[in-house]
């Protein structure tokens, strides 16, 4: 099995250290093609208007300056382009991502672009704390539980057009309560703070902030497997299509 491993935190990412050794724990064909730098937020953007460079660091690693969406597109369709990966991972994100968080995350986006590219594709992230002090990386946790985990997944038939995400828990190993296959979450309304600065020419500039706050927990949820101390892992689809909505628009407009 050839395994694709790319990420939004950039090449030199501790999570992605986490994620080659998980995928060496499934196969040895393992190639790493990442972005050059932090692309985090990036979602499922791609580079058009500027040339995209890769840099090689060795017969099995390239650095693309780009986001995460280019380097899955640039190992299908260029760089692995006469053996395609069999699966795409994506990550370990340095934080969550959950509930509308899929909708920013590079780290999903450039699992989106492997499941529209036909390869079974999973996003993987690692919870952050709340509490001050908390926030310590359990990389142990990803590293312990991923490779079962992603081997029992794989032996499941994926709709097309589906992805998976998988968020660990801010827990070690050994506290992990088990997994819970959930749904996309809902956040309470984050607070975010724009900070209006100026350079020293005198032009404006802004820092976007967000404030890390406690959501309400549905049942069922990926928030709330994350809150009970469970790996989540959450199908997600390509079609974004309202279904019930197309309906009763269908009906409204015939």
């Amino acid at each position: 099995m050839r395994i694709l491993i790319t990420n939004d935190d950039g090449i030199n990412a501790r999570g992605l250290e986490i994620l080659k050794a998980i995928a060496l724990g499934i196969s040895p064909d393992v190639w790493t093609i990442a972005p050059e730098t932090n692309q985090s937020g990036t979602s499922h953007s791609m580079t058009l208007h500027t040339p995209l460079r890769q840099r090689k660091l060795d017969d099995r690693t390239y650095a693309i300056a780009g986001t995460p969406t280019d380097c899955v597109i640039m190992a299908v369709r260029h760089i692995l382009i006469e053996q395609p990966p069999d699966l795409i991972l994506s990550g370990v994100n340095h934080g969550s991502n959950l509930a509308e968080d899929v909708t920013y995350s590079g780290t999903v986006a450039a699992a989106m672009e492997g499941a529209i590219l036909g390869i079974p594709s999973i996003a993987l992230s690692l919870m952050m704390g709340f509490e001050e002090g908390g926030r310590r990386a359990f990389w142990d946790t990803p590293l312990a539980h991923a490779p079962s985990l992603i081997r029992k997944l794989l032996d499941e038939k994926w709709d097309a057009k589906t992805l998976i995400n998988i968020n660990f828990p801010d827990a070690a190993p050994d506290q992990i309560k088990g997994v819970a296959v959930t749904s996309q979450g809902v956040r309470d309304q984050a607070l975010l703070d724009i900070d209006s600065r100026t350079d020293p020419w005198g032009t404006p500039y802004f820092w976007f902030g967000f404030e890390r706050r406690r959501s309400t927990l549905v049942p069922g949820t990926d928030l709330a497997a994350i809150a009970e101390g469970k790996i989540s892992v959450t199908p997600l689809s390509i079609d974004l299509t309202h279904h019930s909505a197309l309906e009763s628009l269908a009906r409204r407009l015939s």
